[in-house]
């Protein structure tokens, strides 16, 4: 090998979901609610900061899919340790999320199942798919 010639590092075959923004098409309001559970999440919970790609989603549909069951009141199964796991993440983050966006109160199920969407979309783009962090799809790391 040259000497000045880098070392190719083995890519993991990662798809995207995203390839830009998903917040950029919705209104003030949305993106204001959604900013204010995201500055939360980014500034107080460090499970979004996982070292690979896969686990990083894994973690985020985890905690935010049980996030959203407490909020509206659903019971959340939790067969595995993963999903206990992500719970607890979950207790903590639905409770914060409550006392710091009093709106919530006003919002119906169907309503914050849609905004608990929009928040994974984005908390998806910014630790994952819009990333600069070309660890998080080394295959071997």
């Amino acid at each position: 090998m040259a000497k000045n010639s880098k070392k190719d590092v083995a890519r993991a075959n990662y798809p995207k979901r995203f390839t830009h923004d998903p917040l950029a098409d919705f209104d003030p309001e949305t993106r204001s609610k959604v900013s204010e559970m995201e500055n939360y999440i980014m500034k107080n919970c460090l499970w979004q900061f996982n070292s690979r790609g896969w686990d990083r989603r894994k973690q985020n549909e985890g905690i935010l899919g049980k996030t959203a069951q407490i909020l509206i009141g659903e019971e959340v199964e939790n067969p595995t340790p993963n999903d206990k796991c992500y719970w607890v993440d979950a207790v903590l983050l639905a409770r914060n999320l409550t006392e710091r966006c009093s709106w919530l109160a006003d919002m119906g199920k169907d309503d914050i199942n849609a905004l608990i969407d929009k928040l994974h979309a984005r908390i998806d783009w910014l630790t994952i798919d819009g990333s600069l962090n070309e660890e998080l799809t080394v295959q071997n790391y």
